[in-house]
């Protein structure tokens, strides 16, 4: 049996959007081939130039995860947290009529289980809302109008032994207030979530597939970036 990689990961660059209360990542040349050539590098007839990239940002950029310390002062930073909660046995949910800046409820999961054909039993959940699609380009909407996950919602996930979902926006509570329910639900609960994964719709309709979404391992990160992606067997 065939198996596809599927990229879930946004490209980072300069000046990407970033959460409402988040600084955008600075990502510039540092050294370029052809300020290195003046290095004298190599052997005659074969310079050794090469480039370098300067990377100024939070840990909390583009595609990535929140490790237990991001809300909870007690909680386990990114170094410290298992590798076995970033990567396993997956499942997409197809939640493509919720809108912008709509809720996510208990009874949406409960269709999109049946519609996916896969019980949730302690996968990591991936809620397609069709919002990247909708919305990237329109740095507004991107950062201003993401769906939010309820807290009855977020119990469903729990109940079921999910230790880890995914959503599309920057953010798994909606940018339109300030309560953060999602994110304090998680802190009580002990589970976490990745924020800005993307290309959702390929995964809609594939059952139960492999994850993976690795943080590089920040001393004391508060979260990081990841390289997301979903291995499917055709």
């Amino acid at each position: 049996m065939a198996r596809r990689i599927v990229d879930l990961s946004l490209t980072v660059e300069d000046n990407m959007p970033a959460h409402k209360l988040f600084q955008s990542p600075i990502y510039l040349k540092a050294l370029s081939h052809e300020a290195t050539q003046s290095m004298g590098l190599g052997v005659p007839g074969d310079a050794m130039t090469f480039q370098t990239n300067y990377i100024g940002m939070l840990d909390h950029v583009g595609t990535h995860v929140d490790a237990f310390l991001h809300v909870n002062p007690k909680g386990a930073p990114i170094d410290e947290m298992p590798l076995d909660l970033f990567m396993g046995k997956a499942v997409c949910f197809d939640l493509r009529h919720i809108g912008d800046l709509e809720d996510i409820t208990e009874a949406h999961m409960a269709e999109a289980e049946q519609k996916a054909g896969v019980k949730v039993d302690g996968h990591i959940v991936l809620l397609c809302t069709g919002f990247h699609a909708r919305n990237w380009g329109d740095r507004n909407k991107i950062v201003w109008g993401n769906p939010g996950l309820t807290v009855e919602a977020t119990r469903w996930l729990h109940d079921r032994g999910s230790r880890m979902h995914g959503v599309e926006g920057p953010s798994t509570d909606k940018p339109s207030d300030n309560i953060f329910a999602q994110h304090r639900l998680c802190r009580d609960l002990g589970i976490s979530h990745f924020e800005w994964l993307v290309n959702l719709e390929e995964l809609v309709g594939k059952g139960e597939f492999e994850f993976i979404g690795l943080p590089i391992k920040f001393k004391g990160g508060s979260g990081s970036p990841v390289r997301a992606v979903a291995i499917l067997e055709e």
